[in-house]
């Protein structure tokens, strides 16, 4: 997924009389390295702005602990190490990863019909908490079942040789619900659905959130980060074909698929989203380590 911001990098050396100042006086940032993220990210290297940043790709979960940790500045962070982590963090508006329906890349993938999961082998292919806290609360308060959890690598074949069901996340659960399911005869359960039809409010799952001791250094340098990630975003959704043909050449998944996932997506971070963050937070805080009540901060802008 990240091929896009390497001949970016490469032009930096090659053409960017800049590129030899010291990087650490950029802010660090983290980068997913997901699909999903794509489009927020897209338009940095189209802008130029990507030579601006110091640019870390790893996992959602690897780039939450970092952020956490004060080895990033600003980075997406997932929703429930945001929840625990609040009070040291400013989370940035208008811009997230989450769906207000289907997300398509979060997925329970079960050879059982869900309610008969009570007692049953269920693989979490991941160790995003977020998209396992969400699966969880889902079969227990809408299910009334309670599974015997495990974690494993999200390879689908392997794990239904052990399991009735497993959660994927990212472009796992992409490839398992896509080509592996219909091709196994397994039922695929899209965990943002689930969410929608329960709660009726959209879901996040990771917002994009700068340290607040870093903001008080460089508050200027924050919010043109902020700036730079929303247009990016709007120029990768005003461009979503190139996106998703540019995409296609290194992806299993062709370019009209592709174009559909991006679509489908909820990238904003307003009032509605905020609403399903503190429905989370309230259904889940006890459990998951932050108050059911935790206040969201928000960047000024």
């Amino acid at each position: 997924m990240d091929s896009h911001a390497e001949p970016a990098e490469r032009a930096e050396h090659a053409e960017n009389p800049a590129a030899g100042r010291d990087r650490r006086s950029r802010p660090r940032v983290g980068h997913i390295q997901f699909l999903n993220c794509l489009p927020l990210y897209w338009g940095l290297a189209r802008t130029g702005t990507l030579l601006d940043l110091e640019l870390t790709k790893d996992t959602p979960e690897k780039l939450s602990e970092r952020l956490v940790a004060g080895d990033l500045d600003i980075g997406p962070i997932t929703l429930v190490e945001y929840l625990r982590n609040a009070d040291d963090l400013v989370a940035f508006p208008d811009i997230a990863v989450g769906c207000d329906g289907p997300v398509m890349s979060c997925v329970i993938v079960s050879q059982l019909p869900l309610e008969q999961l009570g007692g049953a082998r269920v693989a979490l292919g991941s160790t995003s908490r977020t998209s396992v806290r969400l699966a969880q609360l889902l079969l227990a308060e809408q299910y009334g079942v309670a599974p015997d959890y495990y974690t494993c690598p999200p390879d689908l074949g392997v794990m239904m040789q052990e399991a009735d069901a497993a959660v994927l996340i990212g472009d796992a659960a992409l490839r398992a619900s896509l080509h592996d399911a219909p091709r196994l005869g397994l039922r695929v359960h899209d965990l943002g659905q689930m969410w929608k039809d329960w709660t009726g409010l959209p879901f996040v799952f990771a917002v994009w959130a700068a340290r607040k001791d870093y903001l008080r250094r460089e508050p200027d340098g924050v919010r043109q980060v902020h700036e730079a990630f929303l247009a990016s975003r709007d120029l990768s959704l005003q461009e979503v074909t190139k996106v998703a043909e540019q995409a296609a050449r290194w992806e299993a998944f062709d370019a009209a698929l592709l174009e559909r996932y991006f679509t489908t997506l909820d990238f904003r971070f307003g009032p509605e989203q905020l609403a399903g963050v503190r429905e989370f937070a309230r259904r889940t805080g006890r459990t998951s380590g932050f108050p059911p009540d935790v206040a969201v901060e928000l960047l000024a802008v």
